[in-house]
């Protein structure tokens, strides 16, 4: 034999000790047993391990170790059955007791059952059933199982899957996590269990004692208890409900803002605040609504709604004392009467709205004139320095108005091209009717006017000019019935072909029925145009890949080692495998909402004695 020849034996017999000693390291290894015993008719091919006083069996394999009061250890098989208090540790990643436990040392799946309890340094899971697979890093349970985590609550599913490797947790069907600020359900919910961050998909809700959040797809932070949520989302407060393509909450300070295709209820004084941004404060001290973006307010009255809008719309005050603040370019509009401002604040517990002006112009400014508060109501124009509708609390129904400094209230006459009724005085006081329309009109000090007079066919008597202390008026669909004049200064009635043209107008006349709203629509027609933000929102949902995948079962089957023709008895490392089932998801139904809701409101009456 030559040197090669040599040498190349050599090669040979380290590398077949190298992959024997290979093979032997995957095999299941018996640490310690306190008894051995071969019972060929109950169990052939395999060894009956038992404990004795001293200390249970003990299983190594491939750096897990695992004690039982009793295993049988199928050699060939590289298998292995555990019974009796049970434990499986690997390293400080793995630490799973239960009654009993099956493990192949060739595909490195286990399967548990009774009592199982898995435990790493973030979480807990405990289940009935529960297949570990060491290959993968991953345990999966089928048939129900809670998790639970300190610091996050406790979470029960129908099905859950752990990847230990970037612990996170997949759970599927009926989720619930409970801890103490808040429940939320959900059938597609993914955690991870280092962050305490959850992933909602699917019908989800979360509910504290102060709100309940729905969405079908979100974000919840359990540890610092922030989130958003998108796809339906909507908060649903005691008395307040909250809508948007997409939602932020801050349950340590009871915020929530909103964005694009916001819509907030006020569930007890019958009002809507509608915009594309918005912030929310709840609480003792804070009640808010800040909205913007083609901000409208819209407030039921009986049979007809008042809608306000304005660059910007604030509401404050508890339920009983809401202030509604809409400034900049605010408007009014209700089928009978519209208005105009810089600013327009109401004020619910009073019943009174005030249209106002904000210095942020000098006085010189030429829009000055442009920018008094206006009021519309059928034929007449009111226009003043502030004016305050008032409404009954009770019936919230508009009863009066009050116009302060410059008051001047103009209709056009009836037949006339370019005749206007006109009356200008420092105060302005006006009752409406029942059918809201405008009945007496009341103005004081430095009057002046000027009426087309008419008999009973509509022909024209002349133009009446005069100054007064007072003047009193009655109208009649929208046309002025009946006038008086007190301390009337001068006065003079017209023909028509005598009266002045440059005198046909009272100083500070402005005619603007060119800005008046006759819809809800014209309310924006002076609004930039609206381009709303692209909400990029969270990844779709990525079902679940088969715990018992391709990878598994061919794993599976290249452990078989029998002889083809000596296959008839199912492999033991498989005979715990589930047959594929259809899956099937459970929604979660608007009776759950209402439940949930029922809930709060139950809460709210009877809160919980906490320590």
């Amino acid at each position: 034999m030559n040197k090669l020849q040599v040498l190349f034996f050599i090669l040979i017999i380290g590398f077949v000790s190298l992959t024997t000693n290979a093979q032997e390291k995957k095999k299941i290894e018996i640490e310690y047993a306190g008894k051995l015993t071969i019972d060929e008719d109950n169990y052939p091919g395999a060894k009956v391990l038992t404990r004795d006083d001293a200390q249970q069996v003990h299983i190594k394999h491939k750096g897990a170790n695992m004690w039982c009061d009793k295993a049988i250890h199928y050699g060939k098989e590289n298998f292995i059955e555990a019974y009796g208090n049970v434990q499986l540790k690997q390293g400080d990643t793995i630490d799973m007791t239960s009654k009993y436990v099956e493990y192949s040392g060739l595909t490195g799946l286990a399967f548990a059952s009774g009592d199982v309890v898995l435990k790493d340094p973030n979480s807990t899971i405990s289940s009935d059933t529960l297949y570990l697979d060491r290959t993968k890093q991953q345990a999966f349970y089928k048939n129900g199982g809670t998790v639970v985590k300190d610091s996050s609550g406790t979470i029960t599913s129908k099905i859950g899957r752990y990847y230990m490797d970037i612990k996170k947790y997949q759970f599927v069907e009926d989720v619930v996590l409970v801890n103490k600020e808040s429940t939320i359900n959900s059938n597609f919910f993914d955690f991870y269990s280092d962050t305490g961050h959850a992933y909602l998909f699917g019908p989800s809700t979360i509910t504290t004692e102060t709100s309940v959040t729905y969405c079908e797809k979100g974000f919840y932070d359990t540890e610092n208890k922030v989130g958003y949520a998108l796809k339906k989302a909507r908060i649903d407060y005691d008395n307040r409900i909250i809508e948007g393509d997409s939602l932020y909450f801050d349950n340590n300070i009871s915020f929530a803002s909103a964005t694009n295709n916001i819509k907030v209820t006020d569930t007890i004084n019958n009002s809507i605040i509608k915009g594309h941004y918005a912030e929310v404060f709840r609480g003792k001290e804070k009640d808010s609504v800040f909205i913007t973006k083609r901000a409208l307010a819209i407030t039921q009255q009986e049979n007809d709604s008042i809608y306000m809008h304005a660059d910007k719309i604030m509401v404050t005050g508890k339920p009983e004392n809401r202030i509604i603040r809409a400034y900049y370019n605010a408007k009014i509009f209700k089928s009978d009467l519209s208005g105009k401002a810089d600013s327009i604040h109401s004020n619910q517990r009073t019943g009174i709205t005030e249209l106002i002006n904000i210095d942020r112009f000098s006085s010189g400014d030429k829009f000055s004139t442009k920018r008094r508060p206006i009021i519309w109501n059928i034929k007449n124009q009111m226009t003043g320095d502030t004016i305050h509708l008032i409404s009954n609390t009770e019936t919230e129904k508009i009863d009066s108005l009050r116009v302060f400094n410059n008051a001047f209230i103009i209709s056009k006459d009836t037949i006339s091209e370019n005749g206007y009724n006109q009356i200008y005085g420092m105060r302005l006081t006006g009752l409406f009717n029942e059918e809201n329309e405008l009945r007496q009109v009341d103005i004081v000090k430095n009057a002046e006017s000027i009426f087309y007079t008419r008999n009973d066919k509509q022909e024209l008597i002349g133009i009446d000019k005069a100054k007064s202390g007072s003047i009193s008026m009655l109208f009649a669909a929208g046309d002025i019935e009946e006038y008086n004049r007190i301390n009337q200064v001068d006065g003079k009635l017209y023909p028509e072909s005598e009266y002045p043209e440059k005198e046909k107008i009272l100083k500070g006349f402005d005619w603007r029925e060119d800005e008046r709203p006759m819809s809800v629509e014209d309310l924006f027609k002076d609004d930039p145009p609206l381009v709303l933000p692209v909400i990029k929102g969270l990844e779709d949902y990525v079902p679940q890949e088969e715990f018992f995948d391709e990878e598994m079962l061919k794993r599976i089957e290249n452990s078989d080692t029998r002889p083809k023709n000596n296959r008839e008895k199912p492999l033991k490392a498989s005979r715990n495998i589930p047959k594929p089932v259809e899956k099937k998801q459970v929604p979660l139904t608007p009776k759950t909402i209402k439940q949930n809701r029922k809930k709060l409101i139950e809460s709210k009456a009877n809160p919980p004695n906490r320590k």
